[in-house]
Protein backbone atom coordinates (compact mmCIF):
# COMPACT_ATOMS: atom_id res chain seq x y z
CA UNK A 1 0.00 0.00 0.00
CA UNK A 2 1.14 3.75 -0.98
CA UNK A 3 0.23 6.72 0.77
CA UNK A 4 1.06 10.40 -0.25
CA UNK A 5 0.37 13.22 1.53
CA UNK A 6 1.57 17.12 1.66
CA UNK A 7 3.83 17.70 4.24
CA UNK A 8 4.09 21.52 5.03
CA UNK A 9 6.11 22.58 1.43
CA UNK A 10 6.96 19.46 0.51
CA UNK A 11 5.50 15.68 0.08
CA UNK A 12 6.27 12.72 2.50
CA UNK A 13 5.59 9.51 0.60
CA UNK A 14 4.76 5.77 2.57
CA UNK A 15 4.96 2.43 0.69
CA UNK A 16 4.13 -0.84 3.12
CA UNK A 17 4.38 -3.67 1.22
CA UNK A 18 5.51 -7.83 2.44
CA UNK A 19 6.41 -6.91 5.45
CA UNK A 20 8.57 -3.45 4.27
CA UNK A 21 7.95 0.20 5.45
CA UNK A 22 9.90 2.95 3.25
CA UNK A 23 9.43 6.66 3.82
CA UNK A 24 11.07 9.50 1.94
CA UNK A 25 10.25 13.25 1.33
CA UNK A 26 10.02 15.27 -1.74
CA UNK A 27 9.70 18.80 -3.17
CA UNK A 28 6.68 17.56 -5.86
CA UNK A 29 4.36 15.04 -6.04
CA UNK A 30 5.49 14.34 -8.89
CA UNK A 31 8.87 12.84 -7.27
CA UNK A 32 6.78 11.55 -4.73
CA UNK A 33 4.48 8.66 -7.18
CA UNK A 34 7.94 8.30 -9.34
CA UNK A 35 9.46 6.91 -6.09
CA UNK A 36 6.10 4.86 -5.03
CA UNK A 37 6.38 2.94 -8.45
CA UNK A 38 10.18 2.63 -8.23
CA UNK A 39 10.06 1.22 -4.57
CA UNK A 40 6.99 -1.00 -5.42
CA UNK A 41 8.84 -2.30 -8.57
CA UNK A 42 12.05 -3.42 -6.10
CA UNK A 43 10.36 -4.81 -3.27
CA UNK A 44 8.52 -6.94 -6.20
CA UNK A 45 11.53 -8.07 -7.96
CA UNK A 46 13.43 -8.82 -4.72
CA UNK A 47 10.39 -11.09 -3.65
CA UNK A 48 10.74 -12.86 -6.57
CA UNK A 49 14.39 -13.86 -5.71
CA UNK A 50 16.04 -12.06 -8.89
CA UNK A 51 19.30 -9.60 -8.54
CA UNK A 52 18.59 -5.84 -8.61
CA UNK A 53 20.48 -4.57 -11.23
CA UNK A 54 21.20 -0.89 -9.68
CA UNK A 55 24.43 0.85 -9.89
CA UNK A 56 26.18 1.68 -6.79
CA UNK A 57 25.07 5.31 -7.75
CA UNK A 58 21.65 4.63 -7.35
CA UNK A 59 22.13 2.83 -3.96
CA UNK A 60 23.87 6.31 -2.65
CA UNK A 61 21.08 8.47 -3.96
CA UNK A 62 18.80 6.36 -2.26
CA UNK A 63 20.88 6.59 0.93
CA UNK A 64 20.88 10.31 0.71
CA UNK A 65 17.10 10.41 0.05
CA UNK A 66 15.79 8.04 3.07
CA UNK A 67 18.65 8.03 5.54
CA UNK A 68 20.24 11.39 5.66
CA UNK A 69 17.75 13.65 5.96
CA UNK A 70 17.74 14.75 9.88
CA UNK A 71 21.11 13.21 10.57
CA UNK A 72 23.48 15.23 12.48
CA UNK A 73 26.50 16.45 9.73
CA UNK A 74 23.82 15.96 6.82
CA UNK A 75 24.84 18.95 4.86
CA UNK A 76 28.80 17.50 5.16
CA UNK A 77 27.92 13.73 4.11
CA UNK A 78 25.79 14.66 1.49
CA UNK A 79 28.27 16.72 -0.77
CA UNK A 80 30.66 14.33 -0.03
CA UNK A 81 28.78 11.37 -1.41
CA UNK A 82 27.12 13.49 -4.23
CA UNK A 83 30.95 14.45 -5.14
CA UNK A 84 31.53 10.16 -5.13
CA UNK A 85 28.21 10.01 -7.22
CA UNK A 86 29.58 12.84 -9.99
CA UNK A 87 33.48 12.12 -10.40
CA UNK A 88 34.30 8.78 -9.64
CA UNK A 89 33.73 5.52 -11.95
CA UNK A 90 32.74 3.28 -9.12
CA UNK A 91 29.61 4.82 -9.12
CA UNK A 92 28.96 3.03 -12.30
CA UNK A 93 29.53 -0.31 -11.09
CA UNK A 94 26.82 -2.20 -10.91
CA UNK A 95 25.66 -3.89 -7.69
CA UNK A 96 26.11 -7.35 -8.35
CA UNK A 97 29.33 -6.95 -9.63
CA UNK A 98 30.51 -4.61 -6.76
CA UNK A 99 33.64 -5.95 -5.26
CA UNK A 100 36.30 -5.52 -2.95
CA UNK A 101 38.32 -4.96 -6.07
CA UNK A 102 36.57 -1.80 -6.78
CA UNK A 103 37.27 -0.49 -2.97
CA UNK A 104 40.74 -0.99 -2.85
CA UNK A 105 41.27 0.70 -6.38
CA UNK A 106 39.44 3.46 -5.18
CA UNK A 107 41.42 4.05 -2.40
CA UNK A 108 44.80 3.79 -3.62
CA UNK A 109 42.88 6.59 -6.17
CA UNK A 110 41.74 8.79 -3.48
CA UNK A 111 45.65 8.40 -1.45
CA UNK A 112 47.24 9.63 -3.93
CA UNK A 113 44.90 12.84 -4.17
CA UNK A 114 43.90 13.48 -0.48
CA UNK A 115 45.12 12.65 2.82
CA UNK A 116 44.55 9.21 4.43
CA UNK A 117 41.63 11.58 6.97
CA UNK A 118 39.77 12.47 4.21
CA UNK A 119 40.17 9.00 2.79
CA UNK A 120 38.83 7.61 5.74
CA UNK A 121 36.14 10.09 6.03
CA UNK A 122 34.60 9.23 2.62
CA UNK A 123 35.10 5.39 3.24
CA UNK A 124 32.78 5.65 6.56
CA UNK A 125 30.14 7.22 4.32
CA UNK A 126 30.24 4.81 1.38
CA UNK A 127 30.62 1.90 3.73
CA UNK A 128 27.54 2.98 5.83
CA UNK A 129 25.93 3.00 2.30
CA UNK A 130 26.61 -0.56 1.61
CA UNK A 131 25.73 -1.83 4.73
CA UNK A 132 22.37 -0.55 4.74
CA UNK A 133 22.13 -1.86 1.34
CA UNK A 134 22.97 -5.23 2.58
CA UNK A 135 21.23 -5.61 5.93
CA UNK A 136 17.67 -3.83 5.09
CA UNK A 137 17.30 -3.12 1.56
CA UNK A 138 18.60 -6.41 0.46
CA UNK A 139 20.17 -5.04 -2.53
CA UNK A 140 23.43 -6.53 -2.38
CA UNK A 141 24.57 -9.85 -0.06
CA UNK A 142 27.52 -8.57 1.33
CA UNK A 143 29.52 -5.14 2.51
CA UNK A 144 32.94 -4.94 0.14
CA UNK A 145 34.55 -2.72 2.12
CA UNK A 146 34.39 -5.27 4.96
CA UNK A 147 36.99 -6.99 3.24
CA UNK A 148 39.76 -4.06 2.62
CA UNK A 149 42.16 -2.67 4.62
CA UNK A 150 41.36 0.74 5.26
CA UNK A 151 44.16 3.46 5.43
CA UNK A 152 46.14 4.03 8.65
CA UNK A 153 44.24 6.23 10.90
CA UNK A 154 47.10 9.72 10.87
CA UNK A 155 48.57 10.77 13.97
CA UNK A 156 45.98 13.56 15.98
CA UNK A 157 46.82 17.25 14.92
CA UNK A 158 49.15 18.85 17.46
CA UNK A 159 48.74 22.53 16.45
CA UNK A 160 48.76 25.49 18.99
CA UNK A 161 48.39 29.10 18.47
CA UNK A 162 50.55 31.58 19.57
CA UNK A 163 49.22 34.70 21.05
CA UNK A 164 51.08 36.51 18.14
CA UNK A 165 49.41 34.16 15.73
CA UNK A 166 45.68 35.12 17.38
CA UNK A 167 46.48 38.88 17.20
CA UNK A 168 47.37 38.43 13.47
CA UNK A 169 43.94 36.72 12.83
CA UNK A 170 41.51 39.38 14.83
CA UNK A 171 43.41 41.97 13.11
CA UNK A 172 43.05 40.05 9.89
CA UNK A 173 39.05 39.64 10.79
CA UNK A 174 38.65 43.62 11.55
CA UNK A 175 38.54 42.52 15.36
CA UNK A 176 37.05 44.57 17.62
CA UNK A 177 34.36 45.94 15.04
CA UNK A 178 31.72 43.08 15.35
CA UNK A 179 29.14 44.79 13.32
CA UNK A 180 30.02 43.26 10.06
CA UNK A 181 30.75 39.04 9.71
CA UNK A 182 33.86 38.84 9.35
CA UNK A 183 34.57 41.38 12.50
CA UNK A 184 31.95 38.42 14.37
CA UNK A 185 34.52 35.70 12.81
CA UNK A 186 37.08 37.29 15.46
CA UNK A 187 34.75 37.12 18.34
CA UNK A 188 34.27 32.92 17.45
CA UNK A 189 37.87 33.10 17.22
CA UNK A 190 37.84 34.46 21.08
CA UNK A 191 34.97 32.69 21.93
CA UNK A 192 36.81 29.39 20.81
CA UNK A 193 39.63 29.84 22.88
CA UNK A 194 37.72 30.53 26.03
CA UNK A 195 35.28 28.03 25.83
CA UNK A 196 36.81 25.55 23.92
CA UNK A 197 33.80 24.84 21.76
CA UNK A 198 33.33 23.34 18.42
CA UNK A 199 32.22 25.63 15.47
CA UNK A 200 29.25 24.35 15.03
CA UNK A 201 28.38 24.58 18.53
CA UNK A 202 29.50 28.37 18.40
CA UNK A 203 27.59 29.73 15.38
CA UNK A 204 24.48 27.54 16.67
CA UNK A 205 24.70 29.44 20.08
CA UNK A 206 21.34 31.54 20.98
CA UNK A 207 20.61 33.41 23.89
CA UNK A 208 17.93 31.65 25.20
CA UNK A 209 21.04 29.06 26.03
CA UNK A 210 23.36 31.64 27.39
CA UNK A 211 22.75 32.12 31.20
CA UNK A 212 24.91 34.77 32.49
CA UNK A 213 24.06 34.93 35.96
CA UNK A 214 24.93 30.77 36.10
CA UNK A 215 28.50 31.87 34.13
CA UNK A 216 27.37 29.10 31.80
CA UNK A 217 25.69 28.28 28.30
CA UNK A 218 23.88 25.33 27.80
CA UNK A 219 24.45 22.90 24.37
CA UNK A 220 21.30 20.74 24.17
CA UNK A 221 22.69 18.20 21.40
CA UNK A 222 26.97 18.35 21.00
CA UNK A 223 28.97 15.93 18.51
CA UNK A 224 28.62 13.02 20.95
CA UNK A 225 25.09 12.89 20.95
CA UNK A 226 24.21 14.79 24.37
CA UNK A 227 24.12 17.85 26.28
CA UNK A 228 26.72 19.88 27.79
CA UNK A 229 26.98 23.50 30.11
CA UNK A 230 30.42 24.92 29.48
CA UNK A 231 31.44 27.25 32.20
CA UNK A 232 32.14 31.32 30.61
CA UNK A 233 35.14 32.77 31.39
CA UNK A 234 34.81 36.69 32.56
CA UNK A 235 36.55 37.40 29.13
CA UNK A 236 33.70 34.82 27.76
CA UNK A 237 31.34 36.78 29.60
CA UNK A 238 32.18 40.29 28.33
CA UNK A 239 32.08 39.16 24.97
CA UNK A 240 28.80 38.16 25.27
CA UNK A 241 27.58 41.58 26.95
CA UNK A 242 29.23 43.22 24.07
CA UNK A 243 27.84 40.94 21.10
CA UNK A 244 24.11 41.21 23.15
CA UNK A 245 23.83 45.09 21.69
CA UNK A 246 23.68 43.97 18.51
CA UNK A 247 20.60 42.10 18.66
CA UNK A 248 21.31 39.06 16.07
CA UNK A 249 19.30 35.78 15.47
CA UNK A 250 21.82 33.98 16.89
CA UNK A 251 24.67 34.72 19.43
CA UNK A 252 27.03 35.53 17.09
CA UNK A 253 25.55 36.12 13.61
CA UNK A 254 27.39 33.92 11.48
CA UNK A 255 25.20 31.44 9.73
CA UNK A 256 26.60 27.97 9.81
CA UNK A 257 29.93 26.45 10.28
CA UNK A 258 30.38 26.25 6.55
CA UNK A 259 30.14 30.24 6.47
CA UNK A 260 32.36 30.32 9.69
CA UNK A 261 35.04 28.27 7.72
CA UNK A 262 35.12 30.10 4.66
CA UNK A 263 35.43 33.28 6.91
CA UNK A 264 38.12 32.23 8.45
CA UNK A 265 40.09 30.71 5.89
CA UNK A 266 40.42 34.24 4.37
CA UNK A 267 41.20 35.76 7.41
CA UNK A 268 44.06 33.32 8.02
CA UNK A 269 45.17 33.44 4.35
CA UNK A 270 45.38 37.84 5.25
CA UNK A 271 47.23 36.94 8.61
CA UNK A 272 50.08 34.46 6.84
CA UNK A 273 49.45 31.36 9.16
CA UNK A 274 50.61 28.33 8.00
CA UNK A 275 48.65 24.77 8.27
CA UNK A 276 45.76 26.69 10.20
CA UNK A 277 42.39 25.22 10.83
CA UNK A 278 39.20 26.81 13.15
CA UNK A 279 39.24 23.66 15.01
CA UNK A 280 43.07 24.39 16.06
CA UNK A 281 41.58 26.50 18.38
CA UNK A 282 39.97 24.23 20.78
CA UNK A 283 42.98 22.37 20.73
CA UNK A 284 44.73 25.71 21.89
CA UNK A 285 41.51 26.35 23.96
CA UNK A 286 42.51 23.04 26.19
CA UNK A 287 46.10 23.43 26.03
CA UNK A 288 45.61 26.76 28.43
CA UNK A 289 42.95 24.69 30.67
CA UNK A 290 45.33 22.08 31.22
CA UNK A 291 47.54 24.68 33.28
CA UNK A 292 44.38 25.62 35.57
CA UNK A 293 42.26 22.77 35.91
CA UNK A 294 42.83 18.73 36.02
CA UNK A 295 42.08 16.59 33.24
CA UNK A 296 38.87 15.33 35.05
CA UNK A 297 37.37 18.99 35.20
CA UNK A 298 39.28 19.28 31.38
CA UNK A 299 36.64 16.08 30.61
CA UNK A 300 33.77 18.16 31.92
CA UNK A 301 34.23 21.48 30.00
CA UNK A 302 34.87 19.98 26.98
CA UNK A 303 32.40 16.48 26.95
CA UNK A 304 34.82 14.25 26.29
CA UNK A 305 33.76 11.01 27.58
CA UNK A 306 37.01 8.71 26.67
CA UNK A 307 39.68 10.61 28.95
CA UNK A 308 42.38 8.81 27.09
CA UNK A 309 41.76 10.76 23.36
CA UNK A 310 41.34 14.21 25.94
CA UNK A 311 44.82 12.88 27.39
CA UNK A 312 46.85 11.99 23.84
CA UNK A 313 44.80 14.72 21.79
CA UNK A 314 44.78 17.91 24.12
CA UNK A 315 46.14 17.65 26.89
CA UNK A 316 49.83 18.67 26.05
CA UNK A 317 51.31 20.00 29.24
CA UNK A 318 54.32 20.61 29.29
CA UNK A 319 56.75 18.36 31.30
CA UNK A 320 58.64 21.54 32.54
CA UNK A 321 56.18 23.04 34.30
CA UNK A 322 54.76 19.66 35.90
CA UNK A 323 58.59 19.27 37.79
CA UNK A 324 57.74 22.82 39.57
CA UNK A 325 54.07 21.17 41.25
CA UNK A 326 56.40 18.66 42.40
CA UNK A 327 58.65 20.72 44.62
Amino acid sequence: MAVIEQRGKGWRARVRSKGEDRTATFRTKAQAQAWVLQVENEIATTRAGKALDKTFGEAIERYITEVLPGKRGERSERLRLQCFQRSDPMAKVRLPFLGAEHVSDWRDRRLKQVTAASVLREWNALSAVCTRSVKEWRWMPTNPFTGVKRPATPAPRTRVYTDDEIERVLLACGYPDTSTQQGRVGACVLFALETAMRASEIVELTWDRVFLDRRIVHLPLTKNGSARDVPLSRKAMDLLESLRELELDTVFGVRNAAILDALWRKARDRAMLDDAHFHDLRATALTRMAQKVGVMDLAKISGHRDLRILQNTYYRVDPSTLASKLD
